[in-house]
């Protein structure tokens, strides 16, 4: 008996499952933060156990209960019938999920699946930006209560994972002071935004899985959305079209479209691009001291991720200082 398996045993219990059907229990790999298990019973189903890590292993603010913000995901998502896992029981310290069908999006997907898919999954994350919320900012409250505008938000976003880059001396290619004086200096546009959107913010293709049960692909579920926050549905784009640029992903926009989202890239909605591009960058490069990742991906971060953060701030107003 390991650890591994009695939790599993008292999470199945806690759910009101029997706690002796529990055939297998196995690490499920791809994660960066939280314990992620497969739990399989001996009815053949399937469920997924997130456990966060202990306090005592450091991480990025706004990181504090994730499970939180994730359960609020899937449960907003099952409401316009977007395919993502069904929360089972939130507990201290865990989430048992339902398992979704199909293997997470690799390069295994052909030039004509890729086309049809990206069509269908424009099509659920414009179902998902339907969904509004009760204010903007992360349910999870790592940052503070939800703020009544984007803009309070989004400065609050961008301002922590600044302070996480100072305080574990991460490496920018950018002093943090002159990321935060470009990117204040663009916050104008965030004032457009005046409905709170479900916004999953993770969605690069190892959070999407292709279900392959039929002849055709589909999309067989969106997952780990530990990151959603409620905000502007254009912060989606950054990670659907990650270290590129989604307004060249014409399958994808075209679904995204005919289910009602809405797609226009003026000069406004560009700034606030790349407003999201510049937090997300931030958080790529901050997280990899809390990591430890390893000097090889350090490395690739710094080689990647930085020029692509540079690229982001230029494609903001200059900032003159005061």
């Amino acid at each position: 008996m390991t650890d591994s398996w009695e939790r599993a045993r008292e999470v199945l219990a806690s759910a009101g499952l029997s706690p002796d059907g529990l055939a297998g229990c196995r690490p499920l790999t791809g994660g960066t933060y939280n314990v992620v298990e497969e739990l399989r019973l001996v009815d053949g189903s399937r469920y997924v156990l997130k456990v966060p890590p202990p306090d005592t292993v450091p991480g990025l603010r706004y990181e504090g209960r994730l499970l939180v913000s994730e359960a609020e995901f899937y449960r907003h998502a099952g409401t316009v019938g977007v395919p993502a896992p069904s929360v089972v029981v939130v507990g201290d310290g865990h989430l048992l999920m339902t398992a979704c069908p199909g293997d997470p999006w690799d390069d295994s997907v052909t030039g004509a699946e890729r086309a049809l898919l990206r069509g269908e999954l424009g099509g659920l994350v414009a179902r998902l930006h339907q969904v509004t919320g009760p204010g903007f900012g992360y349910p999870s409250g790592a940052l503070g209560p939800l703020a009544p505008d984007w803009r309070t938000a989004f400065s609050a976003m961008l301002d922590a994972v600044l302070d996480d880059a100072l305080r574990y001396e991460a490496w920018l290619p950018v002093p943090a002071d002159e990321v935060a004086r470009t990117a204040r200096a663009a916050y104008d546009v965030l004032d457009e935004v005046t409905v709170p959107r479900l916004v999953h913010f993770d969605l690069w293709d190892g959070n999407i899985l292709v279900d392959r049960s039929t002849r055709t692909p589909r999309i067989g579920g969106l997952i780990d959305g530990e990151r959603m926050l409620w905000g502007d549905p254009v912060a989606d784009f950054v990670s659907l079209a990650l270290l590129g640029d989604i307004r060249g992903d014409d399958a994808f926009l075209t679904g995204y479209q005919k289910a009602g989202g809405q797609a226009e890239f003026d000069e406004a909605a560009g700034r606030r691009l790349a407003l999201y591009r510049v937090y997300l960058y931030l958080i790529m490069l901050a997280e990899t001291v809390p990591r430890a990742v390893g000097e090889e991906r350090e490395g690739w971060v710094r080689k990647v991720v930085g020029p692509a953060l540079v690229a982001a701030l230029e494609d903001l107003p200059p900032a003159h200082r005061p």
